[in-house]
């Protein structure tokens, strides 16, 4: 098992990159040391706005739809498996109580619904739910204009105006 990865994973790697070139800044793999006593740590943290993104493997977090049960050894992993997803599920109420925002990505989401969902959680401050009703979300005035919203419309200025430059991204590696 030594040649799993435990960080800078393709997928998470196209997904930093995809992101620091839409002027986000993160840390990655950053531990969290939570008041509740537990440590985690996410693939990329959003310090300052504290929105935590990991991005899961089929196999070691039991996608229900691509992730396979192993048949020799089951008596090791599928104990093991289960032990991942009860520990998954125990970091993001643990975050959550800690005041973070949790997205979890599978690892094959395509990379586009991948950075649409975080920069969604970040501008909303909120993970998206799908399952119920969006809440409505307060404009954050440091964080960047996704890149097909180049040119966006003041709501405020009057229809002759031009729109107001947008502001560069928070450095998140302070704090």
């Amino acid at each position: 098992m030594r040649a799993n990865r435990r960080t800078d994973t393709k997928p998470e790697l196209a997904l930093r990159h995809a992101l620091h070139r839409l002027g986000y800044r993160y840390r990655k793999d950053y531990r969290l040391d939570l008041d509740s006593g537990r440590r985690v740590r996410p693939d990329i943290a959003f310090t300052a706005r504290k929105v935590a993104v990991f991005v899961d493997g089929c196999f070691w977090h039991a996608c229900p739809v691509h992730g396979s049960k192993p048949r020799s050894n089951e008596w090791y992993w599928g104990p093991k498996l289960v032990r991942n997803v009860e520990r998954d599920r125990i970091n993001d109420a643990a975050l959550i109580l800690a005041g973070w925002t949790v997205v979890r990505l599978w690892e094959h989401v395509p990379l586009d619904e991948a950075i649409s969902t975080v920069v969604t959680a970040l501008a909303a401050g909120t993970a998206p739910e799908p399952a119920a009703a969006p809440e409505p979300a307060a404009a954050a005035p440091d964080l960047p204009a996704p890149a097909d919203q180049a040119n966006p419309v003041d709501p405020a200025a009057g229809p002759g105006d031009p729109p107001e430059p947008i502001p560069p991204a928070a450095d998140d590696s302070l704090g």
